[in-house]
Order: C-alpha cells, then sequence, then structure tokens
C-alpha cells in the first residue's frame, strides 16, 4: 500500500511543470515527435532522420491525415532527446491544417540546429519532457501522442534520473498514448524492447525502420498511421 502511494506521489509531482491556464485551442491531435540525438547517431544518420521527417510532412498523405478529424487540424513539435539529464530541444508548436502549413514545419525541421550531439539514451526523460510540451502547449487535442524514434535501448544513467518506465508512467497518467519507431541499424531486437517496455496507452503501436536510410520512408509510414482520423465506433 505504501510503496503504491509513493508510486501515485512521484507521477504527481513529475506532472506539476503541467500547470497552465486560459482558454485553449481545440485540435484533433497534438503529436511530439520525440527524435534520438543520443552519442550513437553520427551526423549523417541525425541528418537522415531530420530529412526523412521533413519529407514525411511534405508528402500529401500526411496532409490529407492531418486535415481528416472533425477540425481539420493538428499540433505538432519536434523535441531533440540524448541522454537522461541533458538538456532537451523542441520546436515551437505548429498547426497543421495545409500544405503551407506542413511545408512550415519541414522547414522548421530540415533546419534545426543539433545542439546535443553526444551522451547515452535516455528515454525516460525524453517521455517526461514530450509530456511536459504536451500539457503546457496552449492547445487540447482530441487525441495526444508522443512518437518516439530511436536506435538503442535506454542506457545506464550516470547520476539519478527517470527511467525508462517510470516515463512511460508520466505519460500514460497524463492520457497520453506512446508510439515507436525502431531504427534496426545496431539492435535487431529493438522492436521487442519498445513493444514491451515502450508503448502504451490507446492504439499504440511499433513500427520499424532497417536501416536510417529507410527511416523517412518508415517515417511517412507512421505519420499516416498516427494522423488520420478514424471514427471509434462502438460494438453494440
Amino acid at each position: 500500500m505504501l510503496s503504491t502511494l509513493r508510486s501515485c506521489l512521484l507521477v504527481a509531482l513529475l506532472l506539476l511543470p503541467a500547470t497552465r491556464a486560459g482558454a485553449q485551442e481545440i485540435v484533433d491531435l497534438e503529436l511530439v515527435l520525440a527524435v534520438d540525438a543520443s552519442g550513437s547517431i553520427d551526423r549523417i544518420e541525425f541528418a537522415l532522420q531530420m530529412q526523412g521527417i521533413a519529407d514525411a510532412f511534405r508528402d500529401p498523405r500526411v496532409i490529407a491525415a492531418a486535415a481528416s478529424g472533425p477540425h481539420g487540424r493538428i499540433a505538432v513539435t519536434l523535441v531533440l532527446w540524448a541522454e537522461a539529464n541533458r538538456p532537451k530541444e523542441a520546436l515551437p508548436w505548429q498547426v497543421i491544417t495545409g500544405p503551407a502549413d506542413a511545408e512550415a514545419f519541414a522547414r522548421a525541421v530540415e533546419t534545426m540546429p543539433r545542439g546535443i550531439a553526444a551522451g547515452g539514451t535516455g528515454i525516460g526523460k525524453a517521455l517526461q519532457f514530450a509530456t511536459w510540451e504536451i500539457q503546457r502547449n496552449g492547445y487540447e487535442g482530441l487525441r495526444k501522442v508522443i512518437d518516439l524514434s530511436g536506435d538503442g535501448r535506454e542506457t545506464a544513467f550516470r547520476e539519478f534520473s527517470l527511467t525508462i518506465d517510470g516515463g512511460r508512467q508520466v505519460a500514460l497518467s497524463a492520457g497520453i498514448t506512446i508510439n515507436g519507431l525502431a531504427i534496426l541499424n545496431d539492435v535487431p531486437q529493438l522492436e521487442g524492447y519498445f513493444a514491451h517496455s515502450l508503448i502504451g496507452g490507446f492504439d499504440a503501436f511499433v513500427m520499424t525502420a532497417d536501416s536510417f536510410d529507410d527511416f523517412g520512408r518508415a517515417m511517412r509510414r507512421k505519420l499516416i498511421k498516427e494522423i488520420e482520423y478514424t471514427p471509434k465506433v462502438s460494438a453494440r
């Protein structure tokens, strides 16, 4: 009983930075693209990730998916993450309703500088930061999703931090779905690790990219599935 209470209090404390006030713009989806910028990602691999995401948002199928919901709009940002306790970087949130908005976001992605260039793989803290981004963004989405992509498992901490399970619980407690894109460049079993330890929430799923060269294709396919509005039909 005591350990359960402590766990609940910990999650509540981790959610504290989310406090915000005022009217919020309604969108069909709040989406955080959480991109691996850890030490295992070299300069070329990082560029392939960012260009793959930018190209995906120029795809007419992704643009159509963004406008497919009842409000015809989504809100999206991109977060760079690396070692657990290193600072994270995020783009300003962009509302996408059509090609012009999607192009603006694509340009922001492909020109975003990489301030994080080394360190371990801190998935738990990445999920916590992405949750905070959703909770303080000024939007209210019918769905809330963190799309985390990476090429490795969480690594051992240099100092005390939040584990992947702790970060996952923070996001799930906020009603956020976590999806994963496993890049099978160095860890062939990464899809299973993501399926077991990372994803969660309503309709959560994992997709794979065979390599960084395959990242753009995989991200495009994943975004269409992730963004496209699908009315939920209740069974009778």
